[in-house]
């Protein structure tokens, strides 16, 4: 049985991945592998592989081979729609029988050791319809200046704003969010700007479906200037134990802030519509 399993949430480029990548050092927590899109109907091989992972010496070298994974593929497989829906996922989008399932399948992936599942999702929170499904769930929404987000966006293959809002996944656009992006020529970097604004309201809203004490923000900036510090708040959070060894592990991911690149990359008129189109939202979130 799942018991307080633990979603990491944000919009995609907020860093989540490295803070996935940290937390999952710890020695009680079960994350999903590229064999669980590899080979989604076979599940059982995540778990083969987290009891691998205890080994003593097979471990230290699976741990630094194998990639954490989001798994999309694997949820598609098994949860349609999960992976690239128009909107967010509620729970009135979940039906009985895929919340059987998916507990089924998570359960069976934990270990005697590797009690805690860990999952990380980006994009559309989902955290209605994850709850549903698993009712003492812990949320953890990584959050980053939305001018860093945005700039990193544009420069990243997967980005869909190239093709217009349209063609991407976050649904047609508002009468003023469109008037916005007009407004700017239909400037792609304010279309990224947007964007994050979408996913921070649909997280705003969606925190509200669940109760305070299983949810909890963490600002990468904050995880770059002491990752020691923000990682015990979020192990107390997730009742998980702390122990010189997890700190070591962690210390062996050392982040530097990087959200000076959208100064430096940037033209002063294309910072300029960024701070014009996310001013609000950066004064609310404490970036100015």
């Amino acid at each position: 049985m799942v018991e307080k399993p633990i979603f990491i949430v944000g919009v995609g480029r907020s860093g989540s991945t490295a803070f996935h990548e940290m937390l999952s050092e710890h020695p009680q927590v079960t994350w999903l592998s590229p064999l669980c899109n590899l080979c989604p109907q076979n599940f059982f091989l995540n778990r083969l592989l987290m009891r691998a992972i205890d080994c003593p010496l097979a471990g230290t070298y699976l741990k630094r081979k194998i990639k954490k994974s989001e798994g999309y593929k694997f949820w598609e497989f098994h949860c349609k729609g999960f992976s690239a829906p128009c909107r967010d996922l509620l729970a009135e989008d979940l039906t009985d029988k895929v919340r059987a399932k998916i507990q089924k399948i998570m359960s069976a992936m934990l270990t005697n050791k590797r009690n805690r599942l860990l999952i990380k999702v980006t994009g559309w929170p989902r955290i209605g319809f994850l709850q549903a499904i698993f009712e003492d769930a812990k949320f953890i929404h990584i959050v980053r200046d939305g001018r860093a987000v945005a700039n990193s966006m544009i420069n990243v293959g997967w980005w869909r704003g190239w093709q217009g809002p349209e063609s991407w996944r976050w649904g047609e656009l508002t009468p003023s969010q469109r008037q916005e992006w007009e407004k700017y020529g239909k400037s792609f970097l304010a279309l990224a700007g947007i964007e994050w604004k979408i996913l921070m309201d649909a997280m705003d809203k969606a925190k509200g479906s669940i109760d305070s004490n299983n949810f909890l923000e963490v600002k990468y900036e904050n995880l770059c200037c002491d990752s020691v510090q923000v990682l015990k708040g979020v192990l107390k959070f997730c009742n998980l134990e702390w122990s010189e060894k997890f700190e070591k592990s962690i210390r062996r991911h050392p982040l530097e802030n990087k959200n000076y690149k959208w100064q430096k990359e940037l033209t002063n008129q294309q910072r300029c519509i960024l701070e014009d189109v996310l001013g609000d939202y950066l004064k609310k979130y404490g970036y100015v």
